[in-house]
């Protein structure tokens, strides 16, 4: 059963009062995070699902959950938590959760997280979430950044805009060099931090060795790279020593000889500042991507969204392969021969960035896995019992990327080094030795090309003895904000797909990741959430499922915030994919922290049920009024008319008052903003004519439309003086729908209006919609379906007929429930009207929302709930899993009617309730 958040506060709250029976407490605790009445009945009755030995003074004790126990007012609880913590009784009965109480505070400690609490007894249901994981909601790890790369990256990204003020840097050639050059500066940098070069060698030569001015400057920084690429014993004899003092580095970063920029004397105090921060802080993953954003000026705007931090690279790499792992290494503990294979299986595993950047998913993966690694010699060293000497198996070359900037590309091979660098300084300080940094080594197959382009098997081969891993922060890049080039690349990565340009560019990723992957391999990208939303979904997910792939692991949707220059705030998802059946974890923030649950499979649309697909359709799903989009005037403007514009137009033409109706697109509706049109559909040639203003306006729309390039529009322009697209009831009521609603409210305002007040095409109209019909598009039901199935403009749901609309799942209502929805409907209208003077955007906002309309529809959300199931629904997961499942089976309903070939009837059906 899902864990139902509401009840678990109220119930604790209620247990808590100071009024309430300390004794019962224990009871309603077990209760509020969903244990069984039996459970609980046998724990009141001293029966035997209670282990503990202390009964008659109160104790509890559920096996593998909980160890309860009360103490008296004056002792301490902090004291008695600790006393329990070292009885071996809770241990043996794996109670992960120690609490101790005295009914005016509560003391507890969850023995998996290490984690304690504390809290005054009558405000434990703020902090009802700790104890979440009794009811399947677990917490998960949290990782923090560094600050020294800020002002590192801050730093040079200074020099760099005065390097670009000092020199000409107009083809792709010096552009290149100026990227090696600030790639050779990091190096060295950090090098004289980390032990590569002697203490503050690189620093203090600049400042010794060169003009105030930056005199002499470049030809020192080009001999010194020239020497760095030069093996000691063959480099001239006489050179001087503050020269000689730098070894030889390889690796390819010194190879090519290769212009230094010219220096002047603020650049070279900005080099010697740049010198003087602490680099050996500075972690060579984080800084690539921050320093990237700040040297491609292209890019500056972008490249924040695609900056990932480590608490972010985290969150892909840790479901991905990490914790698999780290099972493995906690179930051979004690065993040689499964902590050694345990290391030989990490030789082999590849981890594959296709859309690298500068590396950042990369060098995270590498450390993590030498980390991981350094664990497996410690826990061999247990069973030895002795000190043995250790060397790391892991390579740089085990890591894969391709990337399509030079400079990305040049500094993730460079990060790479720094990151062994640092894994090496931390091993020796742990078992005494390390590989010696000097000469570099190979870093890694890190290609420079375009993803899409390159066959991925060419860079990573996917051989049987090898373990891959694909992950990465691909580009997003809506369709508003691609190149062409990026074009091409999504009709050459969806041959054949149709419709596929209206995708994000990340979904490329997913697609040639899934084909590349179904062999055997894991991939995770994170992506903006928007592919999982609306009509991408069925665009994209029936085809990536029918590869024989699953949906193992995904993050629902959270906002994009870190530490980069260009702080994004995106919202985006992780999404894991694998090509064998492993077991699904799907992760949710609840209150501001992550909880992560096993679940039975994960949907496209990031919740736990099946695999069914929303498609837009033509007619509604059940036998409900028809939506339809509302009238478009193309008319430039003149048969629009402002309260100005009107009240003048009445002036000079009184009998044109017959003409004028109120018109309605989603900001009068909902900001109130007032305007009007000229409805002339039954006006007669004779009725234009006697009114030489209203004639004039009609002639300016028919000019504007002859001018239209748009045949439709040239054609529009025989009959002037209607609107151009006409769907206005004529004597009927109708729902108004805007189009475009805030993402904030918490219900998706509409309205209804008889057929004398115009919509424009900003809104959606429900022709005929009764009362009904109103109540059910005013509730959480049908908001949680409008945020599933919809498609965004900006961070705002577009209102879609065909994707919303008609493929929403009614649910089955006797006639005696559809009056009751009637009246709890009319209730809502009566609450909007007893606040005449607030707009509807003012009544919806959710911080400003009037109590009786918020308690109105409540009542009807509640009652309209009681239509779909007795129990009431979690939250808005829990709404659109229901509803996916019964969309699911209206679908295969229609289905197996057509295969009979009946007919679907025009009402929903009915049961009496």
């Amino acid at each position: 059963m899902a864990f139902d958040q509401t009840y678990c506060m109220e119930t604790l709250t209620a247990a808590t009062r100071p009024e309430a029976d300390s004794g019962e407490f224990i009871y309603a605790f077990l209760d509020a995070y969903g244990f069984p009445k039996a459970t609980i009945t046998q724990v009141r009755n001293a029966g035997q699902r209670n282990v503990a030995s202390r009964k008659d003074e109160g104790h509890v004790a559920l096996k593998n959950w909980l160890y309860f126990m009360p103490v008296r007012q004056g002792e301490s609880i902090h004291e008695a938590l600790q006393v329990l913590a070292d009885e071996d009784e809770p241990a043996r009965h794996n109670c992960r959760f120690r609490v101790v109480t005295d009914f005016r505070e509560l003391t507890a400690l969850d023995t998996k997280t290490d984690e304690r609490l504390e809290v005054k007894f009558g405000e434990l249901a703020t902090q009802y979430l700790f104890f979440a994981p009794m009811a399947g909601l677990e917490r998960t790890k949290h990782f923090d950044e560094a600050s020294a790369d800020l002002k590192a990256a801050a730093k040079m990204g200074r020099l760099f805009d005065r390097l670009k003020e000092a020199n000409e840097f107009s083809t792709p050639e010096k552009i290149h060099s100026l990227n090696v050059f600030m790639t050779r500066l990091l190096f060295c940098y950090f090098a004289e931090d980390t032990r590569i070069f002697p203490k503050n060698a690189f620093t203090k030569v600049i400042t010794e060795a060169s003009g105030e001015n930056g005199e002499g400057l470049p030809e020192l920084l080009a001999q010194l790279f020239r020497i760095m690429n030069q093996p000691e014993d063959e480099r001239p004899a006489d050179l001087p020593k503050h020269i000689e003092q730098f070894p030889y580095v390889n690796g390819g970063l010194f190879r090519d000889d290769l212009p230094v920029p010219q220096i002047r004397g603020k650049g070279r105090r900005m080099m010697i500042e740049c010198g003087q921060l602490a680099w050996e802080a500075v972690n060579p993953d984080i800084f690539g991507s921050m320093f990237q954003a700040v040297v491609d000026e292209e890019s500056r705007d972008a490249l924040g969204q695609h900056y990932t931090s480590v608490p972010n690279i985290m969150k892909v790499i840790r479901p991905l392969f990490l914790d698999k792992l780290y099972a493995e290494l906690h179930k051979a503990k004690g065993n040689r021969k499964k902590l050694e294979a345990l290391l030989e299986r990490l030789t082999r595993i590849r981890v594959f960035d296709p859309a690298m950047g500068s590396g950042n998913f990369l060098i995270i993966a590498y450390k993590e896995l030498r980390r991981l690694e350094m664990a497996v010699f410690r826990a061999l060293q247990q069973v030895s019992g002795q000190q043995e000497m250790f060397i790391s198996g892991i390579r740089l070359t085990q890591f894969y990327g391709i990337e399509v900037a030079d400079f990305a590309h040049e500094v993730a091979q460079l990060s790479l080094w720094l990151a062994e660098h640092q894994m090496n300084t931390i091993f020796e300080k742990e078992f005494g030795h390390s590989e010696p940094m000097l000469p570099l080594k190979d870093s890694g197959n890190l290609v420079l090309g375009n993803s899409l382009r390159l066959d991925w098997e060419d860079v990573c081969p996917l051989v049987e003895s090898a373990e891959v891993y694909v992950c990465g922060n691909p580009p997003y890049r809506g369709a508003s904000y691609r190149s062409e080039e990026q074009n091409d690349d999504m009709d050459v990565v969806f041959s054949g797909f149709s419709k596929h340009r209206y995708l994000d560019y990340v979904a490329c990723f997913f697609w040639k990741g899934s084909q590349y992957i179904r062999r055997g391999g894991e991939l995770a990208f994170v992506s903006t959430n928007s592919i999982c939303q609306g009509e991408q979904v069925a665009m994209l997910w029936p085809a990536i499922l029918g590869l024989s792939v699953e949906i193992n692991f995904a993050y629902q949707t959270f906002s994009w915030k870190n530490s980069a220059q260009q702080n994004a705030g995106v919202h985006v998802v992780i999404i894991g994919i694998s090509s064998a059946p492993v077991s699904k974890k799907l992760f949710q923030l609840i209150d501001g922290e992550w909880r992560t649950k096993e679940v039975f499979n994960i949907s496209p649309y990031l919740l736990e049920g099946g695999n069914a697909v929303v498609f837009s359709r033509s007619k509604p799903l059940v036998g409900s009024s028809i939506m339809t989009k509302g009238n478009q005037p193309t008319d430039g403007g003149n048969l629009i008319l402002s309260r100005e514009e009107k009240d003048f137009l009445l002036k000079q033409e009184p009998n044109s008052e017959r003409w004028i109706r109120k018109l309605l697109g989603s900001q009068e509706f909902l900001q109130g903003k007032e305007r009007w049109c000229l409805w002339l559909r039954s006006a007669d040639e004779s009725d234009i004519l006697n009114m030489p203003a209203v004639h004039n306006r009609v002639m300016k729309v028919r000019d504007m439309r002859l001018e239209s390039r748009k045949a439709l529009t040239r054609k529009q322009a025989e009959t002037p003086h209607l609107f151009g697209e006409i769907r206005q009831p004529v004597n009927e009521s109708y729902i108004l729908v805007p189009r475009v609603t805030s993402e904030r409210r918490h219900y998706a305002p509409v309205g209804f209006f008889d057929s004398d007040v115009i919509t424009t095409d900003l809104v959606q109209m429900v022709l005929g919609g009764t009362l009904y019909d109103f109540a059910i598009l005013s509730t959480q039901m049908h908001m949680a379906w409008l945020r599933l199935a919809t498609g965004r403009l900006k961070s705002d749901y577009r209102y879609s007929a065909k994707l919303v609309y008609n493929t929403f799942p009614w649910p089955k209502a006797s006639e005696r429930q559809r009056k009751e929805i009637e009246r709890l409907g009319r209730e809502v209208i009566l609450a909007r009207a007893a606040h005449p003077d607030k707009t509807m955007a003012q009544l919806y906002d959710p911080d400003k929302m009037p109590e009786n309309l918020l308690e109105a529809h409540q009542a009807l959300d509640r009652a309209v709930e009681k239509l779909y199931r007795d129990r009431p629904f979690r939250d808005t997961a829990e709404r659109q899993e229901y509803l996916l499942a019964r969309y699911e089976e209206l679908i295969e309903a229609e289905r197996a009617t057509k295969a009979e070939g009946g007919k679907k009837p025009r009402k929903v059906a009915t049961t009496e309730g």
